[in-house]
């Protein structure tokens, strides 16, 4: 049986990576609904003093673009594909109530099937077939029922973490509970925190290997994903900033920081505020919203400094300056359940029995998205922007933390970690299954200043919010909306002035763009087309 055709991508960009040096480690670190203003290296002020370091010894992308949903974002990253064509278009599989029923993000077609399908392939099996070993730790989410979807049989070696879209941080359990390899394990002793325990076994993983030849590590954080859940010592860090400013104050503070590091222009203003003033709320609402925001806060920081003992690791085993290293969110920050002070109650955070929630509420969610619109799951700029970090020491080392700002999007990291790794894209794969082609593009040229665009297009669509973006336009249709909109994001990209009526002949060619799209990619919105 054939099991494989590859296909050498890019070639002659990828000899200059290749050529007279060991092939690079990859590090791909995502965190999962962190807000594009959390960190500070992109005006936050959270402290994120590992992060930020790893910034500057880099590129930070100003306009890098998800899917503004966890495991569509993990399928379009993995894959290098449309989340559609890897078979995830709504949502991925998660624990059943009822053994052996049939998910409800299965649709019968091949959009929409809630796992990654056999006519993809992930980073991990390109990678793996080119030599790398392949770890991961973290959130998987990108299927569960059955063992032929879970990391090692989609090319990791080693896993350790979920893999469903969440869990308790203190103690996952059922099933949102941990799995080591292909075995679930028990419900972890305390104290335990997932955050910890992801780096721990990431570079547990990367120790235990016994040769030298190169990894890639995925490791995947939930953080700051709801529940609510940090250690004590971090949240007392930002308890005192949180209730004496206000979100308003905040938020005017991140937007000058923005502007001052380059981010925006000082001009930019604040896209729709859908909540009150904060003064506004009562002394009791301001004490129990400020402290949810101050556990988000602690749930960030506590990211960072892991990405500091793995970067420490890496530095002392002499394997940091050759390697890779990319960091990025999988969606704008959520909030969900669209409540202007969270959802749950202030007293279940940090209870280890809680999975869900609670949440920092649809508030901080607009501050955590700083200056943009919207947030998770909708195709505004808040929903689908993301902060992008590219540091690789022996090939980016006169990269001091500049700004690029050439659009990108999810399918491009498959492409970029091809072009540096000299590894080849296949035709087929499992069992002959043809695979769809990459449409995603290297970043490198993007980069190196060589290229002031990559795509002509990019598209969106998620729970029937639908994007498109060409040059400056950007070309939107809101789940809650009638009509299409049109926005210059260059000039206002947080979507303040719909410029429809004006440019009607490119917002025409931008819906027929979309549509022809659409019906090439399994995309199917929920309702019928207008």
């Amino acid at each position: 049986m054939v099991k494989k055709n590859f296909l050498m991508t890019a070639p002659l960009l990828m000899a200059s990576f290749c050529s007279a040096q060991e092939k690079p480690n990859v590090v791909l670190i995502m965190v999962d609904d962190m807000g594009y203003s959390d960190i500070g290296c992109y005006g936050g002020e959270i402290l994120t003093p590992n992060i930020d370091a790893l910034a500057s010894k880099g590129v930070r992308f100003t306009q890098f673009y998800n899917t503004s949903r966890s495991c569509p974002a993990r399928a379009s990253l993995m894959t290098g594909l449309y989340q559609h064509q890897a078979g995830i278009g709504q949502m991925s599989e998660d624990p059943f109530k009822n053994p052996g029923q049939k998910s409800p993000n299965d649709w019968g077609v091949p959009g929409y099937k809630g796992f990654l399908n056999r006519n993809c392939v992930t980073i991990a099996e390109v990678l793996k077939e080119g030599g790398y070993h392949t770890y991961m730790a973290g959130k998987w989410h990108l299927g569960m029922h059955g063992e032929e979807k879970w990391p090692l049989q989609r090319g990791f070696e080693r896993f350790y973490g979920i893999l469903a879209g969440a869990c308790s941080y203190l103690r996952p359990s059922g099933g949102r509970g941990l799995t080591l390899d292909n075995t679930k394990l028990p419900e972890p002793e305390a104290p335990y925190y997932t955050t910890d325990a992801f780096t721990d076994y990431a570079i547990r993983f990367v120790d235990e290997q016994k040769d030298d030849k190169p990894f890639f590590l995925y490791l995947a954080f939930n953080a700051p994903h709801w529940p609510l859940q940090a250690k004590e010592e971090d949240i007392q860090k930002f308890t005192k900033i949180y209730r004496e400013k206000g979100w308003d104050e905040i938020r005017e503070a991140r937007r000058k920081r923005m502007a001052k590091l380059g981010i925006i222009d000082s001009n930019t203003e604040f896209a729709e505020w859908e909540n009150r003033k904060w003064d506004e709320l009562t002394e009791k609402e301001k004490d129990e919203v400020a402290y949810r925001m101050a556990v988000y806060a602690a749930q960030v920081h506590c990211v960072d400094y892991n990405v500091g003992k793995l970067l420490d690791y890496l530095k002392k085993n002499r394997k940091l300056d050759n390697t890779l290293v990319m960091f990025l969110s999988d969606n704008g920050a959520c909030a969900e359940p669209y409540a202007e002070l969270g959802g749950g109650k202030v007293s279940e955070i940090n209870n280890p029995a809680c999975s869900v929630f609670p949440s920092y509420g649809r508030a901080w969610a607009q501050v955590s998205n700083t200056p943009f619109r919207k947030y998770k799951c909708r195709s505004y700029e808040g929903g689908i922007s993301t902060p992008l970090i590219v540091s690789w020491k022996s090939n980016l080392k006169n990269k001091k933390g500049e700004w690029c700002r050439v659009p990108g999007y999810l399918p491009d990291i498959m492409p970029t970690i091809l072009e540096a790794t000299g590894a080849a894209y296949p035709e087929t794969y499992h069992g002959g299954n043809k695979i769809y082609p990459l449409v995603g593009s290297s970043l490198f040229p993007a980069i190196q200043k060589k290229a002031d665009s990559i795509h002509e297009y990019m598209y969106w669509e998620h729970q029937n919010n639908r994007a498109i973006r060409w040059g400056n336009w950007k070309a939107i249709r809101d789940e809650k909306g009638k009509e299409w909109e049109l926005y210059d994001v260059v000039k206002d990209r947080t979507e303040r002035n719909n410029l429809a009526e004006q440019h009607p002949e490119v917002l025409t060619k931008l819906v027929a763009e979309w549509e022809k799209w659409a019906n090439a990619n399994f995309v199917l919105p929920k309702h019928p087309k207008k």
